[in-house]
């Protein structure tokens, strides 16, 4: 398995799958019932200014995260597009 990262570390224009979630509290189950979970590839489209929040593609829409939220992601950097 290659090595893993935070979501909010991935660089504009990235593939990732993702690895690991937060395993309770309201992040999880916000972000499950919007579709990411363990499995499921995304790309980072692109930060703000400085930095918070990130938008992501998952699942064929567009998906806005607060970075601290980011943080509890772990994903596995892919080369796919």
């Amino acid at each position: 398995m290659a090595d893993t990262q935070k979501l909010s570390q991935l660089t504009i224009g990235a593939s990732a799958v993702v690895r690991e979630m937060p395993k309770q509290g309201p992040a999880f189950l916000r972000l499950r019932e919007m579709g990411l979970l363990a499995g499921t590839s995304l790309r980072l489209v692109r930060t703000a200014p400085l930095g918070d929040p990130i938008e992501i593609k998952v699942r064929g829409y567009h998906l806005t995260l607060r970075k601290s939220e980011a943080d509890q992601i772990v994903v596995e950097p892919s080369s796919a597009n």
